[in-house]
């Protein structure tokens, strides 16, 4: 649809400073809608991924724990529709505080859904779920019919928020949408994400700076796909004339060691020569590879994704030596 298309429609996002957030800000613009995202401190603080679109987006406070706020925000704006990226992401974390990770995921989804419902129903939701729902999942690939088998908290927490979109939108006739994703990556992703540790690796080593990255299980399957294509197949899911959930993925597994290859071969490296497995870092295997089964996206949405897994990577690489450059050269200044 050309830009400009939806021109004068709102769009509320929460989560605008990661990764998807940046990604979905930069298409809603292109498409002529109105961006208001929420911070959690000041909207003079920088904004994380979505930086480069300060000027061009509206911003206000909203935090995960004050559902009131969030409340109001939604009363105020009434917006067409509603993309609820925002929460933790980092898996590992919740084991420290599953508490927490219930109440910043489950119950901030919950009183959201219940502001769309009471005080702006014609807004269309997007909730970012997770493939970890499926946990020791009986098949690869999964589908969206697959059963649920949340292994740790994050899980637990995204399974609830992910059944409240479910159950609102029969009792109450929300439109509201569960969007199941896979690993999706970008050059914006945190270095704490083993692509960008592999990817900045890759570049550091190519430029001197390292000499080795030290890994977990390097045949750990992952199905990973381009974080812009996934914010596309967000926004086409609040476009069709019923809601839906789907899942997002490429269809594709790839191992950690096809990662690292990849990225060191970009480069003109053998990622033998630098990577290394540190016992400490090794996580149990999972049983059944976490693969997505995106065909009723591709069937009933027209999703394609635009950037495959070597494009993928090497983005990603690309845009780490360019980072390492840039900080050369202004030490060197």
């Amino acid at each position: 649809m050309a830009p400009g298309a939806h021109r004068g429609r709102t769009a509320l996002v929460t989560g605008i400073t990661g990764q998807d957030g940046s990604f979905l800000a930069e298409l809603l613009l292109q498409k002529g809608y109105r961006v208001v995202g929420t911070v959690r401190g000041s909207p003079a603080d920088p904004l994380g991924a979505a930086e480069h679109l300060r000027g061009e987006l509206e911003l206000v406070r909203g935090d995960l724990l004050e559902p009131s706020g969030l409340s109001d925000t939604v009363g105020e704006l009434r917006p067409e529709e509603l993309y609820h990226l925002a929460a933790p992401s980092f898996v590992p974390d919740s084991w420290a505080r599953p508490a927490f990770t219930i109440r910043v995921i489950a119950a901030a989804t919950g009183a959201l859904l219940e502001a769309v419902r009471d005080r702006s129903p014609a807004t269309r939701v997007f909730v970012a779920s997770s493939s970890t729902m499926f946990g020791e999942a009986p098949e690869s690939p999964q589908n969206e019919q697959t059963p649920w088998r949340p292994a740790n908290p994050y899980a637990t927490a995204k399974l609830t928020a992910h059944n409240l979109v479910g159950q609102l939108r029969e009792h109450d006739g929300l439109y509201a949408c569960s969007g199941i994703l896979y690993n999706h990556e970008s050059e914006r992703r945190p270095e704490a994400f083993v692509t960008r540790k592999i990817t900045r690796a890759a570049a550091a080593i190519k430029v001197g700076l390292e000499e080795e990255v030290r890994l977990g299980n390097l045949g750990a399957i992952r199905d990973w796909s381009f974080a812009g294509d996934v914010v596309a197949g967000a926004w086409l899911m609040l476009q069709q004339e019923r809601p839906a959930d789907y899942i997002l993925a490429s269809g594709v597994g790839h191992t950690v060691q096809e990662f690292a290859d990849a990225a060191f071969a970009h480069l003109g490296l053998n990622a033998g020569d630098h990577v290394r497995v540190d016992p400490g870092l090794v996580r149990a295997p999972e049983t059944v590879p976490l693969i997505g089964d995106p065909a009723r996206a591709r069937e009933r949405l027209g999703w394609r994704q635009a950037v495959g897994f070597e494009q993928l990577v090497q983005r990603m690489v690309d845009a780490d030596l360019r980072t390492l450059a840039a900080r050369g050269a202004g030490k060197g200044q």
